[in-house]
């Protein structure tokens, strides 16, 4: 029997620094929420088994109606508790996840706020992730890159370019070994995670990398939501 592949779409996040009441992955674009993007993607795709989320409970039935009209395969398992912080809430995930998908399986981690991903993209990942501990995608610096001690006062020194690369999504992890090097951050190292794979990382996990897709973006900023809007009005 093949294992399971699990989509965990991080949804807890509150968006302040977009300027709204209304979290970012919920307002609306192109007629529904932007988390319906993803949902589709990830729901249609022959190779995910199974989708959960992270959201609070007060969005609940706003991401129900979404899944009425994105998730056209049925396949939603629940919902999880969003934690303190994006790691935290990755970790109540991986505890839901376990108990339907067992520790065989992968989990593919995204963000509802990236509603760009492409079925291509998901693809690249699951393969490339097959045999390793896991894989995240990942985009080359196009910038010079440099150190500073003083928090961006003076500079440092130089970064090695060709060896910098920034953290996408999604990413992809063995279910059994991912959360046992999460649960060794509890209770309190957890809290100072920033990116998905740092506990990856952190307990040396064979992590691979494959190119991102710089179309793949986050909506963070007020900017980044009108670029969003005009690519849906667009159609491309």
């Amino acid at each position: 029997m093949r294992h399971m592949n699990v989509a965990l779409i991080l949804s807890g996040g509150t968006g302040t620094r977009l300027g709204s009441d209304i979290p970012k992955q919920y307002i609306e674009a192109g007629g529904r929420p932007v988390i319906g993007y993803c949902i589709s993607v990830l729901s249609a795709h022959e190779q995910i088994d199974a989708l959960h989320i992270v959201a609070d409970k007060s969005w609940h039935d706003l991401i129900g109606k979404v899944l009425e009209k994105s998730d056209r395969k049925g396949k939603f398992k629940g919902f999880s508790v969003p934690g303190k912080n994006r790691q935290l809430s990755i970790f109540h995930g991986l505890e839901d996840i376990r108990k339907y998908a067992g520790d065989h399986g992968y989990v593919l981690i995204h963000d509802a706020a990236r509603p760009l991903l492409s079925s291509g993209q998901i693809s690249d990942c699951l393969k490339a992730a097959d045999g390793h501990d896991g894989l995240m995608p990942a985009l080359p610096m196009k910038d010079t890159v440099y150190v500073s001690r003083d928090h961006g006062k003076s500079v440092a020194s130089l970064l090695d370019r060709s060896m910098v690369y920034a953290g996408q999504a999604p990413e992809v992890f063995r279910i059994r070994r991912y959360y046992e090097a999460n649960r060794k951050l509890l209770p309190e190292e957890i809290y100072k995670i920033n990116g998905s794979t740092e506990p990856a990382v952190l307990d040396g996990m064979d992590i691979v990398m494959i190119p991102g897709d710089e179309g793949n973006f986050k909506i963070t900023t007020a900017g980044d939501l009108e670029r969003f809007q005009e690519i849906v009005e667009r159609g491309t």
